[in-house]
């Protein structure tokens, strides 16, 4: 037989593919995904129709069938396999910023491929951005979460704009003029990627840092100019995230102090705002998600709050952000599980499938535990942002945000290059997405409050708003008497505080300790109540335990490994 005669290569024995799993394609991302199934409807309340009588109970924006026919719909987009190739597209082809039309007029736009449009263009439409906001109701932030987490474990660049759009509606509100005329646009399902004034809806983006300050904006320089009903701003932002968004919320110094202003890009009259792009940052990750330098000179900017009070105006948008951190975080976590157990699954090592090789069992199922902690307390911190969260809510979301922003984001970056490992060199290659999401999952840990920043932030909240210690722990003891070890760390962790509530700036470099401690106290306390012991057990233990471990695969011997995994 000749070399012509022997057909494709494929038919050599060398060419021959084995023991590699199949494409994780066309699987249904939220119908598979049982603690995000489960929780949306313990935690996030979203009621469950009464079997007896065959009625639909009532949630935001239309019935409950509705609304879990939508999530259905939406994990079945992100599940496919043209949502992960536009996916891989988008990230392989980052934005390119164009300052200067053909003709030499100033346009700085931003270029995305055609991908990431389709993708952020799904997202809108499944109300990712604002449904909470234009449908509210009992259960509208959790299912409004639920909806941002499929769309970011899969794709997570375009969760930014999506993130900030919904964020600064609590911030536009607070100037009824410029809310009548901004809300509908961010309220639309119809996404469109030209600047224009004419079109139907609206992406919001956001641009604090500059450079001598980072997280300290009292140091801004900025400055706005008021010129009648509007103000003109001249300076530079360091961080300007998603620039080719239709408007920006930032802060700049006038006369009162330091305000929030809404910057748009096209004026009224439909000519260009001054908005100088001056170049993208070169990110780690985040790749498909573009982040700017940018210059302004008198460009026109509406005031939002009070004069002088734009820290407080611009903090509605940074909470939600910072909820979106962790959701974004857990939704990062649940790809990585998926994938990781996949792989497992299918891959035979040894004489038997990964999977059931008693080490790499308990590494994911270890994963698979931080995984699903972080979707609930994701969901509970949603539940809390609901438009009709009275007091004691408001005050558990002070603390408990920032609490949970800290710990579940620092714990994304490590959980990302565990799961990579979990693929041996296929993690590491780019063709598979885990080497996208360890470069993705650091991003929300720096965003919206470094480690440290977050830490001072709840020292201050600890003091200065006391309820919100109260409210935390009122929900803390929701589980007591679940557990003995839970109780034993509550009871220690409360004597602990007490003394940092009255002179925090003497705790500050115990800080991180303490927040940590919070976090998982609130963590285990979900589970004990909503999980199924084989859950609450292993996290209660190995998280909270005398022998606790935060490197993975460290179970004890007393965990159902399977049964976790079971749900993974």
């Amino acid at each position: 037989m000749t070399v012509n005669d022997a057909g494709p290569l494929s038919f050599y024995p060398t060419h021959r593919v084995l023991n590699q799993p199949p494409p994780r394609v066309d699987v249904n991302e939220f119908s598979e995904n049982t603690p995000l199934v489960e929780y949306l409807h313990t935690i996030g309340e979203i009621e469950t129709p009464n079997a007896d009588d065959g009625s639909d109970a009532g949630t935001a924006g239309g019935s409950n069938a509705e609304a879990t026919r939508a999530l259905e719909a939406t994990g079945a987009v992100v599940g496919s396999a043209q949502f992960q190739d536009d996916a891989r597209l988008a990230h392989k082809n980052p934005p390119i910023l164009r300052t200067h039309s053909k003709y030499g007029l100033r346009i700085d736009e931003v270029e995305y491929h055609p991908s990431y449009h389709r993708i952020i263009s799904q997202a809108v439409a499944a109300g990712a951005h604002t449904s909470a906001w234009a449908s509210p109701g009992k259960g509208a932030s959790a299912l409004r979460a639920a909806q941002f987490m499929l769309f970011a474990q899969v794709e997570p660049g375009h969760a930014c704009p999506i993130s900030m759009s919904h964020a600064a509606v609590e911030s536009i509100a607070l100037a009824p003029d410029v809310a009548e005329e901004w809300l509908p646009r961010l309220y639309s399902r119809q996404y469109a990627p030209e600047l224009s004034v004419n079109k139907p809806g609206a992406l919001f983006g956001m641009a604090m840092t500059e450079k001598q300050g980072g997280s300290d904006v009292r140091a801004n320089t900025t400055r706005a100019v008021s010129a009648g009903e509007h103000h003109l701003l001249t300076g530079h932002k360091w961080f300007c995230s998603a620039p080719m968004s239709d408007a920006f919320l930032m802060l700049a110094q006038d006369d009162a102090g330091l305000g929030c202003f809404l910057v748009p890009r096209v004026l009224p009259d439909g000519t260009r705002n001054t908005f100088l792009l001056q170049r993208l940052k070169d990110k780690a990750g985040n790749r498909s998600n573009a982040s700017a330098e940018v210059e302004f000179a008198n460009t026109v900017g509406w005031r939002i709050g009070d004069p002088g009070r734009g820290v407080r105006a611009i903090m509605g948008m940074v909470g939600r952000t910072r909820l979106d951190c962790v959701l974004g975080t857990a939704a990062g976590m649940r790809q990585s599980v998926a994938e990781a157990v996949w792989h497992a699954r299918h891959r035979h090592a040894f004489g038997a499938h990964l999977i059931d090789q008693p080490a790499m069992t308990n590494v994911l199922a270890d994963l698979a535990l931080e995984s699903e902690a972080a979707t609930a307390v994701g969901l509970r911190l949603a539940r809390a942002f609901d438009n009709d969260a009275g007091a004691t809510e408001l005050a558990f979301r002070r603390l408990a945000t920032a609490v949970t922003k800290y710990w579940v984001c620092k714990r994304g970056p490590n959980h990302a290059y565990e799961a990579m490992e979990c693929l041996g060199g296929n993690g590491y290659i780019e063709d598979f997405p885990l080497a996208m999401r360890y470069r993705e999952q650091p991003v929300m840990a720096i965003w919206e409050g470094t480690g440290n920043v977050i830490g001072l932030d709840v020292l201050r909240a600890m003091s200065t708003e006391p309820e919100s210690v109260e409210a935390f722990f009122d929900e803390l003891r929701l589980a007591a008497g679940a557990h003995p070890v839970f109780d034993d760390f509550a009871a220690r962790l409360k004597e602990e505080l007490a003394p940092m509530r009255a002179v925090p700036q003497e705790f500050a470099g115990q800080a991180r300790n303490v927040v940590e401690k919070l976090a998982l106290a609130l963590q285990a306390s979900l589970l004990l109540r909503f999980a199924p012991a084989e859950v609450s057990d292993a996290f209660v233990v190995s998280r909270l335990g005398a022998d606790r471990s935060f490197n993975y695969g460290t179970l004890p011997n007393s965990s159902d490994l399977a049964g976790i995994l079971a749900r993974a």
